[in-house]
């Protein structure tokens, strides 16, 4: 399962694979359609709306559209890497995947492959008359190509409106906070096996020495966890399991990976390892703090002095204050896992509360330090989920604001400027801190 999640964020995250699934339907359609072409010659009969010209008209024609297409083909792979050439410098190199995954881009690139392998494929089988040899012209075929050159005009124009909006900042912080969004709900609150009671987590920390440590294979990112196979591998009266890091951490070549108590057989051992994915890089597949760790690099890049854009800065707040707030309320799952009968079996590392919401504010508010609207949006935020958290999670929330409030003191000098960085974030929006200060 391990490896069938990392071969679909592989060929997602590929511009070729697409394009090679449509290059050979086309090639498919091309000798269906010849060979509907020679059965109507055959029979002597056409059809009202398919080519009539000659042998060397036909040629001409199917030329023509083969060179289209691969003018059109190069053009839009010059725009793609452009495009993430500028999304890349002033965005972020992490919002690269988001443009790479990009389906219309796929299809459309995919569109083009198809219309020119089409298109080849029908123009070899063209035959002009020789020595009382009718030939052949693929009438038919013809006119299939004529339809996708017209298909590929419009998916042409499209392309371009796609792409000038997907490169808005608002876009790419769109698609990063849905795609967020979606796994949050895959992880929260889906679990695998019962969480523990308190006590076992006492008991945990008690195991002693492990018995054998799995070292990882090769250097890369976590990226995915089977928990139930893991579980699985423990289905013995005295077997637990400890995985050291969590989902995104980087492990080095030879580093431990995972650690195992009680007996293990080789069978086991390799379950367990084959249960965990190491990648090159992180994806959102188990990783929800990616998602946020894309949002704030978005904005920390926004709120440097060669970029200036608090605009952008707040946008991206925007997102991680809705990832934030759906995060606030649901149960993020205990890093131990028991079986049926309450023993432990299995330690997971998670990103806990505090780390989400230190993720999501703290390099913003670090970076935005003396930018009103910055500020100000970072405690509506604060205020806003403050209000729907649980009493066990406000704690982090009111520190937070705390640093935020300290950072406006240190930046403003000015009684006037310091009320003003308290006030409203947006129309509607009231700080709390600002009212009693104007109390005072």
């Amino acid at each position: 399962m391990v490896h069938l999640h990392a071969l679909r964020e592989r060929l997602r995250l590929s511009l070729w694979f697409l394009p090679a699934v449509f290059a050979v339907a086309a090639a498919g359609l091309a000798i269906a359609f010849v060979a509907i072409d020679r059965e109507l010659t055959a029979r002597s009969g056409s059809l009202f709306f398919t080519f009539g010209g000659t042998a060397e008209g036909a040629r001409s024609v199917l030329s023509t559209i083969a060179q289209s297409m691969l003018t059109f083909t190069g053009l839009v792979f010059t725009i793609t890497m452009l495009v993430l050439q500028l999304a890349s410098s002033q965005l972020s190199p992490r919002v690269m995947r988001t443009f790479l995954r990009d389906r219309a881009n796929q299809v459309v690139l995919g569109l083009f492959v198809a219309t020119f392998v089409f298109t080849l494929l029908v123009l070899r089988d063209v035959r002009a008359p020789v020595d009382g040899d009718g030939g052949f012209v693929p009438a038919l075929s013809i006119w299939v190509a004529f339809t996708l050159l017209l298909a590929s005009v419009g998916a042409f124009i499209y392309y371009i409106d796609h792409m000038a909006h997907a490169i808005r900042a608002s876009t790419v912080l769109a698609n990063i906070a849905a795609e967020t969004a979606e796994t949050i709900e895959r992880l929260y609150p889906e679990r695998v096996g019962r969480e523990p009671e308190p006590d076992d987590v006492a008991t945990a920390r008690e195991l002693g020495p492990a018995s054998l440590t799995l070292k990882s294979e090769r250097a890369g990112i976590l990226v995915t966890v089977d928990e139930e196979s893991l579980l699985g591998s423990t289905r013995h009266d005295a077997r637990r399991l400890e995985v050291l890091a969590a989902v995104g951490d980087f492990v080095p070549s030879g580093a431990p990976l995972m650690q195992l108590w009680g007996t293990w057989d080789r069978a086991a051992v390799d379950a367990a390892r084959d249960a965990v994915g190491i990648g090159s890089e992180r994806t959102l597949e188990q990783d929800a703090a990616f998602g946020l760790r894309q949002l704030v690099d978005v904005a920390v890049r926004a709120l440097s002095p060669g970029t200036n854009d608090p605009t952008t800065a707040v946008q991206s707040v925007d997102r991680i204050h809705d990832m934030l707030r759906r995060l606030a309320v649901r149960q993020i799952p205990s890093p131990y896992r028991v079986d049926e009968d309450g023993r432990l079996r299995l330690i997971l590392p998670r990103p806990s509360w505090e780390e989400y919401v230190h993720l999501g504010v703290d390099e913003i508010r670090i970076a935005g330090e003396g930018q009103l609207q910055v500020g100000r949006r970072l405690r509506q935020l604060l205020e806003d989920i403050a209000s729907v958290a649980p009493e066990d999670r406000l704690p982090v929330l009111r520190h937070e604001l705390a640093r935020l409030e300290a950072g406006v003191e240190r930046s403003f000098a000015d009684a006037g400027d310091r009320d003003a960085a308290f006030g409203p974030a947006r129309r509607g929006w009231w700080s709390a801190a600002a009212d009693e200060r104007r109390e005072r």
